[in-house]
């Protein structure tokens, strides 16, 4: 049976006369969209476009469906519209942790309004010393941050892995490397996390490499992290960066296990509103799909 996604797939090959381009418009691969559309034609029992190397044109049956198609989403979408007034201004607040809403991007923010223009959506950004970002506090109804943490109680939706690195000072003697390994780091003064940190985080953010120097300067913030580096030759983890200030380096530590980016929930069934979220941003970060 044709449903709303199958249609809202078709309406935009239709518009955009072409599978790569309505694919990338979509936020997805050019194979599964393909597939949609070859089973809405068997459902419905007739070809609703004519496919040529140049892009694809409507049938007559394809055009009759793109006019109904694009009235049931508009109609859909004033459903939804009405029943989010029906039950009162609805609010979402999501909590991220240092680069993970940069690392989300602008698309997952404009990808939720499209779906969700009525929601109020509250933003609080936690220091590193809350990995879930005031999720286990109840601040935050979910939560864009990384692993590893204490999850208990907590549902966590990975959605991309990213390899660490060792910030260093551009004039590290080791700052040159194409790569190390912790024990490469041993003896390093290594910058550390306020007493009380989730110890799960703080372990493996700092307190990885053997031999490391216990006196590193307490920090909060990325850029308290990025700044010990650079006064004072503190080293630290964090994902390979592509950007760093002017006189930092990033060098990957390649018997570091990766850094999950994720989505994560209080608990293991999320009212509607967070399911929604945590599609949108699954979404996003599909593999093939460009990175957000």
């Amino acid at each position: 049976m044709m449903d709303l996604r199958s249609l809202r797939y078709f309406v935009a090959v239709a518009e955009e006369r072409h599978f790569g381009r309505a694919a990338a418009r979509l936020h997805m691969t050019q194979p599964p969209l393909s597939r949609a559309i070859r089973r809405l034609e068997t459902d419905l029992g007739a070809r609703l476009l004519d496919r040529s190397p140049a892009g694809v044109a409507l049938t007559a049956a394809g055009t009759v469906l793109y006019d109904e198609a694009r009235l049931l989403l508009e109609q859909a979408g004033h459903l939804r519209a009405r029943v989010a007034a029906a039950t009162g201004a609805a609010t979402l607040t999501i909590g991220t942790l240092a680069d993970s809403a940069q690392q989300a991007g602008t698309r997952l923010a404009a990808s939720f309004r499209r779906r969700h223009p009525g929601v109020d959506v509250r933003v609080r950004e936690a220091d590193l010393t809350d990995p879930t970002t005031g999720l286990r506090a109840g601040l935050v109804d979910v939560a864009l941050t990384r692993t590893p943490f204490d999850a208990t109680g907590i549902t966590v939706h990975e959605l991309r892995a990213d390899p660490v690195g060792v910030v260093l000072r551009a004039d590290d003697p080791l700052a040159g490397r194409a790569s190390l390994r912790l024990a490469d780091l041993a003896g390093r003064r290594w910058f550390r996390f306020p007493d009380g940190t989730d110890p799960v985080w703080s372990d493996y953010w700092t307190g990885s490499a053997p031999g490391a120097a216990a006196d590193g300067p307490v920090v909060r913030t990325v850029n308290e992290c990025l700044q010990a580096v650079l006064w004072s030759g503190t080293i630290g983890l964090g994902p390979v960066a592509d950007a760093l200030p002017d006189g930092l380096v990033s060098v990957p530590v390649t018997d570091m296990p990766p850094s999950r980016l994720v989505v994560a929930w209080a608990g293991e069934d999320p009212d509607p509103l967070i399911r929604s979220f945590v599609r949108i941003a699954a979404a996003l970060f599909r593999p093939g799909t460009p990175n957000p």
